[in-house]
């Protein structure tokens, strides 16, 4: 009623205001006395009445329609899954380096870059004639142990007898028995010098010590490679299961040792779910993976510790050496979600914009965790449940403005919510 009386009072005054508006300068004095007929006059003053009301009305209409309207949204405790990134170094299950034992050249090459080979697949032979020699040496030097073994023998045999009949000194028959056991120690060298020779013969056939794919091949036919040479033939990694290593930081480590129970480090990492391994092209790895092992040291320059997450790798797609990114899922029950695009930033500070009670907006800092649930935070100070928050954040939007909200359901705010 009070609104009422005073928009009256309101439209009187402006009525007021327009007659003598008129009176002074439209209609002369001397043109109001002339009016005799009362019906005209009462339709004048009504015209008037009207207009300036009417005025008056289209005002406040006016400021009405530019109320701005804005969507919002109820805030609400979710249960949420946060995936922290790490990124990670893929190394093979075993990385071989192929390395000659013998000097000589590069007489053959059996495989190629990238070849899947098996173990034992023949891979290099190295050109060395020079054991070849060597074994042929070996051979003929056992032969003549074998024949002055048995020369000895023969003395032996032949002297016992004499001995036996005093013919001859005892003392002959101990001389030729040692005799006897310095050529069998001779042939016994012989044997042990053609086993080396055969050995360091075979070392020119090189062979894959395990199951894998070849690397590069630094060295093509007739380079010459000896046992001291810096880069390796190549390099055979098994990667059946790649190993993906990744780095914590002292704080991250505290955080990880605090809140997964065990006694012991290896009983926490039981406690990590599987974690997934995405790609350097961004794609998301098919098979999920386990983080086995952590490093028993920090490492002094870097100040993290090790981590080692085993991916099996049954088509091959994963290669020793490659990048990605390790991601770990961590469940947070009870958690404040707010959409990305509701929140702004000023000096390193997160605000939202609240609505309250009068409609008015309030700009609000809130904290959130580092790691975002995908495209919410989540809030750890600054919102409750049930505040209602302005829905999309823009520059336009003023602290204290009155808006007009626009409900919006809470399954489209949070439908991306995993």
């Amino acid at each position: 009623m009070d609104s009422i009386y005073h928009g009256r009072q309101g439209c009187q005054a402006h009525f007021t205001h327009r007659i003598i508006i008129i009176m002074k300068f439209i209609l002369p004095i001397e043109i109001l006395f002339k009016i005799r007929n009362l019906f005209w006059f009462t339709m004048l003053t009504l015209l008037l009445l009207f207009t300036a009301c009417g005025h008056k009305g289209s005002d406040m209409d006016a400021q009405k329609a530019s109320t701005p309207i804005y969507p919002v949204f109820k805030v609400a405790s979710r249960t949420a899954t946060l995936n922290t990134q790490y990124p990670a170094t893929l190394q093979g299950e075993q990385n071989i380096e192929i390395r000659p034992k013998i000097d000589g050249y590069v007489e053959q090459i059996y495989v190629d870059e990238g070849a899947t080979v098996k173990k034992g697949q023949l891979l290099f032979r190295i050109s060395a004639p020079q054991y070849q020699q060597d074994v042929n040496n070996a051979t003929a030097a056992i032969n003549s142990a074998e024949a002055d073994v048995s020369a000895a023998e023969l003395q032996v045999k032949k002297t016992r007898p004499l001995v036996e009949k005093d013919i001859i000194s005892k003392y002959e028959l101990e001389s030729a028995e040692y005799t006897l056991q310095a050529r069998k120690a001779a042939l016994a060298q012989a044997k042990a010098n053609l086993a080396n020779a055969k050995t360091d013969l075979g070392y020119t056939t090189i062979t894959s010590p395990v199951n894998g794919v070849v690397g590069t091949l630094p060295y093509k036919l007739g380079s010459l490679v000896s046992s001291t040479t810096t880069m390796p033939l190549t390099t055979v990694s098994s990667i059946n299961k790649i190993h993906a290593y990744f780095s914590l930081n002292e704080k991250q480590l505290l955080n990880f040792s605090r809140e997964y129970k065990g006694n012991t480090l290896e009983a926490k990492l039981k406690q990590l779910p599987a974690v997934t391994l995405i790609l350097a092209d961004g794609s998301e790895y098919p098979e999920k993976g386990y983080v086995e092992t952590v490093g028993g040291l920090i490492n002094t320059e870097t100040g993290s510790a090790s981590f080692r997450a085993t991916f099996p790798n049954p088509v091959g797609l994963l290669r020793s050496g490659a990048s990605a990114t390790v991601e770990i899922p961590v469940t947070v029950n009870d958690a404040i979600l707010v959409p990305q695009r509701s929140t702004y930033e000023v000096q390193g500070k997160r605000f939202v914009y609240l609505v309250n009670d009068s409609n008015k907006v309030i700009s609000t800092e809130i904290r959130i965790m580092v790691t975002p649930a995908g495209q919410y935070f989540v809030a750890t100070s600054g919102l409750e449940a049930g505040n209602t928050v302005v829905y999309e954040s823009t520059g336009t939007l003023l602290d204290s403005t009155t808006i007009k909200p626009e409900m919006l359901a809470g399954n489209k705010v949070y439908s991306d919510v995993k």
